[in-house]
């Protein structure tokens, strides 16, 4: 596993959180375990290609509110193991985070969702509704959809789709601008967010979760997906908060507006002109109002 000695010193300032590990399912899990030591926790769940480097703030917000923060970062992505042969799969991706959560004893769990972390994050909830407290839902979805923008179909075309998003970095590296819209991403920051992907090898995982997304019925996620769209239903009477950046090329309105349906109870927090980072675009008022939320009992 990667130990915080052996992260570079630029990178520690940014990301200054113990690492932790869990083996399992022939691999083993890089995750952080930040704040008091008690069974309830807010579980922080990323997406592709980021890692547990996009909550890194909302973390540190979160444990100086007296919060525990746990953020793993899945299989094949981040500081995670990435074997090449495994199957990185949906349903892989929530059996991880299930045994994550045992594994830590915790009995009450708010979520914050992003990106594919909706699908898993929410996967996970569907499957364990009594533990689950409040929700953050950002620029994600957890149902099928037939809406998938060509730069993404790019990268899941044969041959091709590997030589861009493996050979060249061309899903996460391209991520670090066009993910953002307000405002760019720092130098460190764009560094930060590459770190784990710095080689055909290290990318597997940004790979094969692009050639995961079910966009027809006899893909082997559909099934597992349609699932976890009807688990959704547990938690029409929970305290949800959709934090949402308006300005996301993949997650547009129409998700967002879905997500309004499924949940009419939820607050809306719409960032205008914020992109699919949307923590990345946020003002530090509009992340208080994510730290306020979460921090209520």
């Amino acid at each position: 596993m990667v130990t915080v000695a052996e992260l570079p010193g630029w990178l520690r300032r940014l990301y200054p959180f113990e690492l932790k590990a869990l083996s399992g399912g022939g691999a083993w899990m890089s995750y952080v375990d930040e704040g008091p030591r008690t069974d309830e926790a807010v579980l922080l769940v990323h997406g592709n290609p980021t890692w547990s480097f996009y909550y890194r703030e909302l973390i540190q917000r979160l444990t100086a509110a007296g919060r525990r923060c746990v953020a793993p970062d899945h299989i094949g992505m981040g500081l995670s193991d990435k074997p090449p042969d495994y199957p990185y799969r949906l349903a892989t991706h929530i059996e991880n985070l299930t045994r994550l959560v045992a594994s830590l004893g915790l009995r009450r769990v708010h979520l914050v969702v992003h990106d594919w972390g909706g699908a898993i994050g929410l996967g996970w909830a569907g499957r364990h509704p009594g533990m689950v407290g409040r929700i953050v839902i950002m620029n994600t979805a957890a149902f099928p959809s037939p809406r998938l923008p060509f730069r993404i179909r790019l990268c899941r075309a044969p041959l091709l789709g590997a030589a861009l998003v493996r050979g060249l970095n061309g899903f996460a590296g391209p991520a670090t601008w066009m993910a953002v819209r307000r405002q760019p991403l720092a130098a460190a920051v764009k560094r930060g967010y590459l770190f784990p992907y710095d080689s055909w090898a290290n990318r597997i995982g940004v790979a094969r979760f692009v050639a995961d997304i079910p966009m027809r019925a006899g893909h082997p996620t559909m099934p597992v997906l349609e699932q976890v769209a009807a688990g959704l239903a547990h938690f029409q009477n929970h305290p949800i908060t959709i934090f949402w950046g308006g300005a996301d090329f993949c997650f547009n309105d129409s998700f967002f507006h879905h997500w309004r349906a499924i949940y009419p109870q939820a607050n809306p927090l719409y960032l205008p002109g914020a992109g699919h980072y949307v923590l990345e675009d946020a003002t530090p008022a509009e992340l208080a109002g994510i730290t306020e939320f979460l921090s209520q009992a």
